[in-house]
């Protein structure tokens, strides 16, 4: 327990020296601080890079790409998690909302709504970018043979769905993301719904959405690239200082939460019979309003669902689910105008639904957990960006008979709405 302590304790300690070292030096002056001085020089530099065309066209699309190959094996997790909680889930406003963004940019492009690019320019980039989308997509399909969650066809890997979706919501952000931060958080919402209806329709696993969605992206800024070496400077408008930030900007936040579960630890039933879990996963909501560059209140709400090992060698049919609900302070500290390092300290409600077991039944029972983390986010647009995790989490048992506490790490990436 006091290693727990000290964990969670080092992780704030730090967030606020951090933010500290920051505003004494600003306090000091530009030509008396070194500690300001390097910190512009690491924040110019890292901006540099994270501006560059490069990190622009990839920063997203190649680690949903990565992401997707990672959880490939921890797949059985997430459909579990569907099956828990929505088992029975059959709506098709999948089939048409992934084509939503692309409706809507014609529609305003017809009505005469000012866009980055004339007709001529924004059809190719279009043109090519659903070229590579479809040759990508369906290449992929053919080669891999991955058997759909719901049994009916092996064309699983990656979604087709999701792939045209996060393409039809790149291509609106990239003509009129400009006008409004609102137009990028709505499209890429839409593509993030018709993904997570894939998996809730029980037609993709969570490997399939990540890749699929990746490629849909990567195509969009390639195509768009290729139309960009063509037409050069005719046909479009660029809008100065759309890319750029204030690095003491408060970072509040909304964002969807997804990770994979790591147990560090079980506990006894009883005195004959140890519990414990493997890996599993978590999904849910997040967010924390700041009153300053630093510090913030916020919470999360999430479901977890864990397999189940009894006494080292027995895997039971059942799932260990856990419904928490958690808030307190949030800690950021601004790397650059685009980069930032967070942690948190939390404190909150955890909720065990009925677990069978093949021998017994334990009852559903709730509890104070708490947990801290650290993140690391990337702020692509203003109001929007992605953001990477290690949270700790420290549960109460689920059974009565255990005084023991378990002790898990989720880690995982979500798309961060800034507020």
């Amino acid at each position: 327990m006091k290693k727990i302590v000290l964990c969670i304790v080092g992780i704030y300690s730090f967030t606020l020296l951090s933010a500290q070292c920051l505003t004494d030096s600003v306090k000091v002056g530009k030509k008396n601080s070194l500690c300001l001085s390097t910190t512009n020089n690491f924040s110019k530099n890292l901006d540099k890079f994270s501006s560059s065309r490069f990190c622009q066209m990839t920063y997203i699309g190649v680690p949903l790409v990565i992401g997707g190959i990672v959880v490939k094996s921890e797949d059985d997790h997430f459909r579990s998690l569907r099956n828990d909680y929505l088992p029975q889930f059959n709506h098709h406003a999948d089939d048409y909302l992934q084509y939503a963004p692309a409706v809507v940019m014609l529609g305003m492009k017809a009505l005469g709504v000012k866009g980055r690019s004339s007709w001529g320019r924004m059809l190719v980039s279009d043109a090519f970018s659903a070229l590579l989308m479809g040759g990508v997509v369906n290449t992929l399909k053919r080669t891999t043979n991955v058997e759909r969650p719901d049994g009916s066809n092996r064309h699983s890997f990656p979604s087709g769905h999701t792939a045209t979706a996060f393409m039809t919501a790149t291509m609106f952000n990239k003509e009129y993301g400009h006008k409004s931060p609102w137009i990028g958080v709505g499209a890429y919402g839409m593509a993030t719904a018709t993904g997570l209806m894939r998996m809730a329709n029980n037609k993709h696993w969570l490997s399939d959405v990540l890749t699929g969605a990746g490629i849909g992206i990567l195509s969009t800024e390639i195509g768009y690239y290729l139309a960009d070496l063509i037409f050069k400077e005719k046909g479009i408008d660029r809008f100065a200082n759309e890319d750029m930030f204030d690095r003491m900007e408060k970072p509040s936040f909304l964002s969807l939460y997804l990770g994979l579960n790591i147990p560090l630890s079980g506990y006894d039933i009883d005195e004959q019979t140890e519990f414990s879990t493997s890996s599993g996963s978590s999904a849910g909501v997040e967010g924390a309003y700041f009153f300053n560059p630093y510090i913030g209140l916020g919470g999360r709400f999430a479901v977890s669902n864990t397999s189940i090992i009894v006494n080292n060698d027995k895997a039971e049919n059942n799932t260990f689910d856990a419904v928490s609900v958690c808030g307190g302070s949030y800690f950021s500290y601004p790397l650059s105008s685009r980069w930032l390092i967070g942690s948190k300290l939390l404190g909150g409600y955890v909720h065990y639904p009925q677990l069978k077991l093949t021998d017994r039944t334990i009852s559903a029972r709730g509890g104070f957990c708490m947990g801290s983390g650290v993140s690391l986010t990337f702020k692509a647009k203003e109001h929007y960006g992605i953001r990477f995790f290690f949270d700790y989490n420290l549960m109460p048992s689920h059974s009565k008979g255990s005084s023991e506490w378990m002790n898990t790490l989720t880690c995982g990436a979500s798309i961060v709405i800034g507020l």
